[in-house]
């Protein structure tokens, strides 16, 4: 049975995620060293005592979530001597970790490249006020149909690519808003604003992907030792040179996840371990993929079922 580990996203985040294992697990106290001394602050306090507001904040909270995903992986890693998987992926900041995973770049060189994302996407969502709408009971055409009908000349467009009938589009406040007036004249079943920053995933990202260029382009990647599937792509990465552009082109295209996921099935990948907090992409792995099994490692607990099913 081939498996993928695969990683979470922003909006995952919870204030205590990953401290059961770090209680428990030696290894996991040391990435929060880590993660510390390569950001030159106390994440590791925030992770484990917010305030929640703090956490949630989008310069914070990517690196506290991909922080909380490595821990996961090291005691899985230490727990098992050797993981094995045939793939990885992960939704959005969820690509970094996943990168780390395979080998392509070290952690701490992935944590000051979300520490940095973060900052230029706060930065970014404070130009133009802007958010995102998940659709419910929608594909990408009916998704496209709709920005396309309200946009009238404001920046709306397909964000994520999340699971069969769930999409999320972003862009200009005025744009959402009127987006979720008229879903339900598209076909969509319901439309809801989701609590973010501003649009991610779409053109008002550029300045951001502009200010993250330079830093990526001072990083060192590696070819990653399994297929790594990218977002904008939804194909696998097998060679370090594809690495930077894609995470580059991340920030303003759509997030093909539930693509990923599929593509990652038509290879032979049965099985799905997510790794860090919270449960969301098993969810929306069932709802795309048929006859896979889906798992979660996020608490101190979780180690010892994966464990016995590897």
């Amino acid at each position: 049975m081939a498996r993928a580990l695969i990683f979470p996203g922003q909006g995952s985040q919870y204030v205590g995620m990953g401290m059961e294992l770090a209680e428990r697990y030696p290894v996991a106290r040391e990435v929060l060293d880590q993660a510390d001394e390569a950001l030159g602050f106390a994440l590791s306090d925030i992770i484990a005592n917010g305030p929640e507001d703090e956490l949630t904040r989008t310069d914070i909270s990517q690196p506290a979530i991909l922080t909380a995903s490595w821990m996961a992986f090291r005691v899985l890693e230490h727990s098992l001597s050797t993981v094995s998987f045939a793939a990885t992926a992960g939704l959005s900041l969820g690509e970094y970790t996943a990168l780390v995973a395979a080998g392509a770049v070290s952690f701490e060189d992935a944590l000051r490249l979300v520490r940095l994302r973060g900052e230029a996407m706060q930065d970014a969502s404070e130009l133009v006020p802007s958010g995102m709408v998940a659709l419910v009971g929608a594909d990408e055409k009916t998704a496209q149909a709709l920005c396309d009908a309200v946009a009238d000349g404001a920046v709306l467009q397909v964000a994520n690519l999340n699971s069969t009938g769930q999409v999320v589009i972003s862009g200009e406040t005025s744009a959402c808003e009127r987006a979720i007036a008229a879903a339900k004249e598209h076909g969509i079943r319901r439309a809801l604003s989701l609590p973010v920053a501003g649009a991610f995933h779409s053109e008002l990202m550029r300045p951001a992907a502009e200010r993250l260029q330079e830093a990526v382009d001072r990083t060192k990647f590696v070819d990653p030792r399994v297929p790594v599937y990218a977002n904008v792509s939804a194909a696998p990465v097998t060679e370090a040179g594809e690495i930077g552009d894609l995470l580059i082109r991340q920030l303003t295209s759509p997030v093909r996840w539930a693509d990923s996921c599929i593509s990652m099935n038509e290879t032979g990948i049965t099985e799905f371990w997510e790794l860090g907090p919270g449960k969301a992409l098993c969810g929306m792995i069932s709802r795309t993929v048929k006859d896979v099994t889906v798992a979660n490692l996020d608490k101190a607990g979780d180690v010892l079922r994966l464990a016995q099913s590897d």
